[in-house]
């Protein structure tokens, strides 16, 4: 009896073991596979890449404007002045596709706007407001290299550079006074502003489409999911030449603030200000990815 029970033992000891061996060779197993599996971060070929850029601009063309409405009638008369332009957002939306594995080309859209603005209030319920706008739309195509990647676990990162063409289209740039609650626009008997006046309301307009280029450098990261960060810094060099411009001045000839405000805001008989353009700058792309 003793020695039935010692072989049953026995077998009972062998397949516990047994057991133990083979859920010991089942974990070891999926443990191979696990990093694998994980380590595997989603390179996807085509990506909608959508990018937010606190960018440089120069701002030529515009600041010369401002310069000369600061001077005068602004600064002549101990008022604070308008800032010029230099720095703005562009918002971009791009196709990126990846031809080759360190290779990319990519075409996109952007949007450009930035502003100068500041209120005077003369006198109790009357409002100056002054506005420098420029809005760009700029279209891009251009290719990317990637160098060697480097990978951690389920992360993968890689540095790039890269360059492309730029088409500027419906470029505007917009320069407006406009005056409310002075005691009148005019007077009746002098046809002159109102003392308070820094001109009465005036708007100037110029439009074009251009040309131009940029150069980019970053780090793309991806992870384990369709989804991916870029990091970089962009060069746009975007000018604007043989802009049309149009508008409307008001200023009389024989107000307070003439002729100085009327050599600001024409030049020629003609709205002055903005033959030219200049929108290049340096900008740093901070951009999503997200892969089909």
């Amino acid at each position: 009896m003793s020695g039935s029970t010692f072989h049953v033992g026995r077998f009972a000891l062998t397949r516990l073991r047994l057991g133990v061996l083979l859920a010991l060779a089942v974990a070891l197993g999926a443990s191979s596979h696990a990093p694998k599996a994980m380590a595997a971060a989603e390179v996807h070929r085509l990506s909608l890449v959508i990018s937010g850029m606190p960018s440089q601009i120069s701002g030529a063309g515009m600041n010369d404007l401002l310069q000369r409405y600061n001077e005068y009638p602004l600064e002549s008369r101990g008022l604070e002045a308008l800032e010029e332009i230099g720095m703005g957002w562009v918002f971009d939306a791009e196709l990126r596709y990846f031809v080759r594995p360190n290779f990319a080309v990519a075409a996109g859209v952007s949007h450009l706007k930035v502003q100068t603005k500041r209120t005077y209030m003369p006198s109790i319920g009357a409002n100056i407001d002054i506005l420098g706008q420029v809005i760009a739309v700029p279209l891009h195509v251009g290719a990317q290299y990637y160098l060697a990647p480097y990978n951690q676990g389920d992360f993968q990162a890689r540095a790039y550079v890269g360059a492309g063409l730029l088409s500027l289209v419906s470029t505007r740039a917009l320069f407006q006074t406009y005056e409310v609650g002075l005691d009148e626009l005019y007077s009746a008997d002098n046809d002159t502003l109102d003392i308070a006046s820094l001109g009465g309301a005036n708007r100037i307009t110029a439009g074009g489409d251009g040309a131009g280029y940029y150069a980019e450098v970053g780090a793309h990261m991806f992870f384990a999911s369709r989804f991916s960060i870029i990091i970089g810094a962009v060069y746009r060099s975007l000018r604007v030449a043989d802009l049309t411009t149009v508008g409307t001045i008001n200023v009389p000839t024989d107000a307070i603030v003439a002729p100085y405000l009327k050599e600001t805001l024409l030049m020629d008989g003609e709205p002055a200000g903005i033959s030219e353009l200049d929108l290049s700058g340096v900008g740093v792309r901070m951009a999503v990815g997200i892969g089909f």
